[in-house]
């Protein structure tokens, strides 16, 4: 198994189309698409489960251990900070992004392969699991507001819109000082 050689418990939360599941999961991989990607089953067993149904309004659900389809996740965040192996760093490019994985958003940084242009570089991007750094995610339409993390890690399959990004300030230009000008005589 690739990763490291003592097994950690890592906390994280699975966001799948209708719940937020969070939970332990020991492992011995050091960077979460690690985790998820190199899985040898199409599921994760997680520990001290909590399952929440998006706007319902009963209790958690909380469990001893929940297992999760990987298929069904949309992104995973990791509450436990992973330190990943310099040795299996890759020299990539951050470009803000956003991703759009129904019912959520999420933008930040994708890493791409440097010295090419972004079209290329969009089309290389391969993988089921992808980090996306300096990341804010939420759902208006499931009423989950704006969260940040260091990194989560989207399914590629799942994403339907992957695109540059670059956040524009709509007021930008404006005179918002709230006096009217005045009318020409």
């Amino acid at each position: 198994m690739v990763g490291g050689s003592e097994p950690q418990q890592v906390s994280l939360t699975l966001y799948t189309d209708a719940f937020v599941v969070r939970g332990m999961l020991r492992t011995r991989q050091r960077r979460i698409t690690d985790i998820l990607n190199l899985a040898e089953d199409p599921f994760l067993v997680v520990s001290d489960a909590t399952v929440d149904e998006y706007g319902a309004h009963a209790i958690a659900v909380r469990t001893d251990y929940a297992q999760v389809n990987l298929g069904a996740v949309l992104f995973a965040v990791s509450d436990t900070p992973l330190e990943a192996r310099p040795d299996l760093r890759t020299p990539k490019v951050p470009e803000m992004a956003i991703i759009s994985i129904p019912p959520f958003k999420i933008t930040g940084r994708i890493h791409l392969m440097p010295e090419r242009d972004l079209h290329e570089a969009l089309s290389e991007l391969t993988g089921t699991f992808i980090p996306c750094t300096d990341a804010t995610y939420w759902s208006d339409s499931a009423g989950e507001a704006r969260m940040s993390a260091p990194m989560v890690a989207f399914n590629h399959n799942r994403a339907q819109i992957l695109a540059p990004h670059q956040a524009v300030d709509p007021w930008s230009g404006l005179d918002r000082s709230g006096e009217a000008a005045e009318p020409q005589s």
